[in-house]
């Protein structure tokens, strides 16, 4: 049990992590689109605004466990399977991208616009603006939101266990729910906050590197 409860954990923070790193990349380029095409953007376009936000905003609203069931023709296309780590990859960057595009939108918008208007002034162009005017100012608040993503899809790992996602999730509903063995369940759970936990840290450590 102790084999499967070390597998577990590192397939859990395989999930997350690589689920993380896809869905910050996802969600930030749907987050310049937003911010570009905003009405107060660098390129103001009502419709690519409306139609983005209207698919953000659904995709967001979506349960975590009906999602994965979804997309499970998508993922057998990508992965060739729809169990297994690797598989739970798929629909746990699709749940989180949107999520990751609200926050960094969010970041790109608190950008004092007085920064925004001077680079303007010395001839940058629009990607000069995103990338070396308004992405260093909002990097903090963007490392808080990946720390906060990749908690959240650790969460969402876990529901991933109850439909074949393997990890921790797995783990605790075969042997600790279904199988009657309380001390697994309890086991899966410390487990899950001390990964929270680490991720914390981490996330808190860069924070404060950058903001200093």
């Amino acid at each position: 049990m102790l084999k499967l409860l070390f597998t577990a954990t590192f397939d859990t923070i395989y999930m997350s992590v690589v689920a993380t790193l896809f869905a910050v990349v996802l969600g930030f380029l749907l987050a310049i689109v937003l911010v570009l095409t905003d009405k107060n953007g660098l390129s103001p376009n009502r419709y690519i605004y409306t139609s983005l936000d209207i698919i953000v905003n659904t995709f967001r609203s979506f349960p975590f466990i009906i999602l994965i069931i979804i997309l499970f023709p998508f993922t057998k296309l990508i992965i060739g399977k729809i169990t297994g780590t690797t598989a739970s990859i798929v629909p746990l960057t699709i749940g989180a991208a949107p999520f990751v595009a609200r926050i960094i939108e969010s970041a790109f918008k608190e950008v004092h616009y007085g920064i925004i208007e001077a680079a303007k002034s010395f001839g940058a162009s629009k990607l000069q603006i995103i990338f070396k005017v308004m992405l260093p100012e909002a990097l903090p608040g963007i490392v808080s939101a990946i720390t906060l993503t990749s908690i959240v899809i650790l969460g969402f790992s876990a529901m991933a266990g109850a439909v074949g996602g393997g990890g921790l999730g797995q783990v605790a509903i075969q042997y600790g729910y279904n199988g009657f063995q309380a001390d697994v369940l309890f086991i899966t759970v410390v487990l899950l906050i001390v990964v929270v936990q680490i991720f914390q840290a981490l996330g808190n450590l860069v924070y404060k590197t950058i903001k200093h």
